[in-house]
């Protein structure tokens, strides 16, 4: 039996330093990917994924840790995950291979590596679309399916946990929502990030104004992320915002699966009925400037200044 965990160095940081080894001692092996440097801090593997024998797989938008006991409605983080089986869960294995070659993050081999392969990495498997994305690899490719898939969208329901978008997804959120499609929206109204959260609101009201309905989901901490659009399921670990779709190391799959969307919007209704909705002329009349700016610096870092700042330190790793 072969067992091998890949872990992101600023993601486990914190684990003692003997934390795996009753793993190891068995004959299981343990990587980190790119070790914790200060010139390469920005840059992180967020993917969530586990194949077994390459016909059973994971994919998840949770990690491992004590917060996510429970159900997400008494106790515990909110979130969800995909059990895969037939032809999908070899091309995942082959995407973490991929990564666990390239783990050591070193410059030349480990960045040039990565970035011939994960070009290829783009798969149409027979019952799933697997988007495996990074930094330095041209468009996102979770972005571009979800855009096209919002071209002829009449029913579009997405759970996101960070949600700060393009101006190109809010753009195609509004015309769904004005040309007659029902949009919504179910964000954290808890959150361990309360800067992602400020920063994400800067957009409700222009996105109310078109017509989107928005949920914030109340019980517990929310990190979940579906998009649900008409038939088609796209699931994994990327949240919608500027460090997901430009920064981090992602995985999605996109199926178009209408009983798997079922199973998703029974879920997405319950957590609905659990959010508080957004009223459009409250959330006009209910914010002050100093909300407004704090919204405004929130956006500045996240999607000028972290993007910069991760940008910068990969061009001096190529």
């Amino acid at each position: 039996m072969w067992v091998r965990v890949l872990v992101d160095g600023f993601g486990s940081k914190e684990l003692p330093a003997d934390y795996w080894r009753e793993l190891t001692e068995a004959g299981g092996c343990v990587g980190v990917f790119n070790p914790l440097a200060l010139d390469r801090i920005a840059i992180r593997n967020h993917r969530k994924l586990m194949v077994v024998d390459e016909a059973l797989s994971f994919v998840v938008g949770f990690n491992i840790a004590p917060e996510y006991v429970g159900d997400g409605v008494t106790r515990g983080w909110r979130d969800l995950g995909l059990v895969l089986r037939g032809d999908t869960p070899k091309h995942l294995a082959a995407s973490f291979d991929e990564m666990w070659e390239a783990r050591a993050f070193r410059h030349p081999y480990g960045l040039r590596f990565w970035f011939s392969t994960l070009r290829r990495r783009l798969v149409a498997c027979s019952s799933a679309e697997v988007m495996a994305m990074g930094p330095g690899l041209g468009r996102n490719a979770f972005h571009a399916s979800l855009l096209r898939s919002l071209r002829r969208a009449r029913n579009v329901r997405i759970v996101s946990a960070y949600f700060v978008p393009s101006f190109r997804l809010r753009r195609a959120l509004q015309r769904v929502a004005r040309r007659g499609g029902r949009v919504r929206l179910l964000l954290a109204g808890k959150t361990d990030v309360p800067l992602v959260q400020a920063a994400g609101r800067a957009f409700y009201g222009a996105l109310l104004q078109a017509g989107v309905e928005i949920a914030e989901y109340q019980p517990q901490v929310l990190h979940a992320k579906l998009a649900l659009v008409d038939g088609a399921v796209f699931a994994g670990s990327s949240n919608l915002d500027a460090r997901s779709l430009g920064i981090n190391y992602e995985l999605m799959v996109r199926l178009p699966d209408a009983a798997l969307a079922e199973q998703g919007r029974k879920i997405f209704e319950a957590d609905w009925a659990r959010a508080r909705v957004i009223d459009a002329a409250q959330w006009a009349r209910g914010r002050s400037w100093l909300t407004r700016w704090r919204e405004s610096v929130a956006l500045f870092l996240l999607t000028r200044f972290d993007l910069w700042f991760a940008r910068r330190q990969l061009r001096r790793l190529s």
